[in-house]
């Protein structure tokens, strides 16, 4: 299916700042699955945009504005051609051999509650492929989704722990249940088009796990389903830090605030 998505930012300071900085992993690559028809990022004011790859292959942009900023507006509009490879990534850009994602971050180390809850539920069964779909399918039972119970900055164990979360810390606790039954596995944001919600308020976050037998494999226990068509990928990284579609900082003494407009659509409803 060919998906088209606009994505709105606008960032509003309480004072002018000095600068500001923002590092944008915002542009899709291609790979077997996800083909990108067209891609722009259109920014106001005087900002500089510099383009590069990160060291897991992303395409990050870095944008740079010099002060006094009162405000920055970030336009991201593309289209995307996907088909279903049931959850399957193969094609993309690897960086690092599969062991180097077992590694635990402070976002995604799993505590004794998440370790326990990865044995319980998938301990029994001898194949990765057989955990991984247990542990896709029981971490949605264990918590509730809630867009207002935590924040960037909460680690998977606390939203374990408090029992709700949003996509991030599904992902999170999927990532440390997976590692600590030694499944490499990774972070990835994205979007995803939901037929009949064209307007969105966030991205998406899922997860990839690698199993021997078929490499790399999508799983969103956020809704307990592996990628399908309807799914497009951006970056990857041991966790949302790594991966986080913007992530910025500002000089001078001000409070941020923004504004995000998306919409994630088919091609064939854009038209009608």
């Amino acid at each position: 299916m060919r998906i088209r998505i606009t994505h709105e930012t606008v960032y509003h300071y309480s004072e002018p700042a000095k600068s500001a900085v923002q590092l944008l992993r915002l542009t899709p690559r291609g790979h077997d699955g996800q083909t990108v028809l067209s891609w722009n990022i259109d920014l106001d004011g005087d900002a500089r945009l510099m383009r590069r790859e990160d060291w897991y292959g992303n395409i990050v942009h870095s944008l740079s504005v010099s002060g006094p900023v009162s405000q920055i507006s970030l336009h991201v509009a593309g289209e995307i051609e996907t088909t279903d490879t049931a959850g399957l990534i193969r094609g993309g850009v690897e960086r690092f051999p599969e062991i180097f994602y077992l590694r635990e971050t402070p976002l995604t180390r799993p505590d004794a509650a998440i370790r326990e809850f990865a044995e319980t539920t998938a301990g029994r069964f001898t194949g990765p492929l057989d955990q991984t779909h247990a542990l896709l399918n029981a971490i949605p039972e264990r918590l509730r989704f809630d867009t207002g119970a935590t924040s960037a900055t909460t680690a998977g164990a606390d939203a374990f722990a408090a029992g709700h979360g949003v996509c991030q810390d599904f992902t999170h606790v999927f990532l440390g249940a997976a590692r600590s039954l030694g499944i490499p596995a990774r972070y990835v944001s994205g979007y995803l088009h939901k037929p009949g919600e064209t307007e969105q308020e966030a991205g998406h976050a899922w997860a990839e796990a690698y199993l021997p037998d078929l490499g790399w494999v999508s799983f969103d226990p956020a809704n307990a389903i592996s990628a399908t068509e309807h799914y497009v990928r951006l970056a990857v990284g041991l966790d949302y830090l790594d991966a986080a579609p913007v992530r910025g900082s500002y000089y001078g003494i001000t409070r941020e605030a923004l504004d995000v407009r998306l919409r994630i659509e088919s091609a064939r409803q854009a038209q009608a």
